[in-house]
């Protein structure tokens, strides 16, 4: 009797159907260790943006359209990537908007009387909304994004304002002029004056944990404020072209800088190619990057 149940126990295991590609592993032993599964690898790229619209794509960053090649009525000034990294925005002076891949047009500030011109855009934290920056410090928001404020009428004149940060929780974001001030607004947590150079301050990048942001000058120079630690600089390198742009690593810790012949340098972050020494229609205006790590898959006593 006892034998006729295990055969028609097992029997029935082996008409079980297999479940997609999920295979089974045996239970270990008691006692003995288990293997650790190897975490999948993350995925990590960024992109380059030139002032006629043209896109360059490096790592695991996909090419998903550009302006290259079709009329534009203002130059393109900057860019931001989408959370997951599977889009981008560029944004003109004019404050024209265009999307690519899986970005969303969701308004733009063209056609409105602009004081001054943009100069740059943030995402939100979940892609659904955008800030647009002007050099007067005027702020227009998209979609999901919340006004918190603007830096019209905010500093001094002689330093127009050229970038904005979001904070990494989307509620704030930091607006930056020339001179290196910044201007806090939601929970962007403090605002304050770079230190070192005076050259022109360029790019600002929050840190991934928003405790703090770094500040790019365009002779390559980083400096890091509030809890930002400090990944470096090229400052002391000589530049065949200045540094327009900077993005963050969110996995590694450390950030990009992109100079405006295509060059990309990479400090604690990975160098993944650049369009230094290639022809370029136009200068290169701006950067935007993304790293995401894929959740780890447990499959029996594996694990990471």
């Amino acid at each position: 009797m006892h034998r006729s149940i295990r055969t028609l126990a097992l029997c029935a295991a082996l008409l079980v159907p297999a479940v997609g590609n999920l295979v089974a592993s045996p239970t270990a032993p008691a006692g003995a260790a288990s293997s650790p599964a190897i975490p999948p690898a993350p995925t990590i790229g960024y992109w380059l943006a030139a002032r006629d619209g043209g896109v360059f794509a490096f790592g695991g960053a996909a090419f998903h359209g550009s302006m290259g090649g079709k009329p534009l009525a203002a130059p393109v000034v900057g860019m931001a990537a989408t959370p997951d990294g599977g889009g981008y925005w560029l944004v003109a002076s004019d404050g024209g908007v265009f999307a690519f891949g899986d970005a969303t047009f969701l308004g733009s500030a063209a056609g409105l009387h602009l004081n001054l011109p943009v100069v740059g855009i943030a995402p939100t934290t979940d892609g659904n909304g955008y800030w647009l920056v002007a050099a007067d410090g005027g702020v227009f928001s998209y979609g999901d994004a919340v006004f918190h404020g603007s830096g019209v009428g905010v500093g001094s004149s002689e330093f127009p304002y050229v970038g904005i940060a979001a904070t990494p929780a989307g509620a704030g974001y930091w607006l930056m002029n020339t001179g290196g001030d910044l201007v806090n607004f939601g929970d962007a947590g403090f605002d304050g004056q770079p230190t070192g150079s005076m050259s022109p301050a360029v790019a600002v990048t929050s840190s991934p944990d928003g405790t703090g942001v770094w500040v790019a000058r365009d002779n390559g120079q980083v400096v890091p404020l509030g809890d930002a630690p400090a990944h470096g600089d090229v400052s002391g390198t000589p530049l065949a072209a200045p540094v327009v742009g900077m993005s963050a690593d969110s996995l590694d810790g450390g950030y990009w800088l992109a100079a405006a012949d295509g060059g990309v340098f990479a400090l604690d972050a990975p160098f993944l190619g650049s369009m230094g020494g290639m022809h370029l229609a136009q200068p290169v205006v701006g950067m935007a990057a993304f790293a995401t790590q894929p959740p780890c898959i447990v499959t029996g006593s594996r694990h990471c």
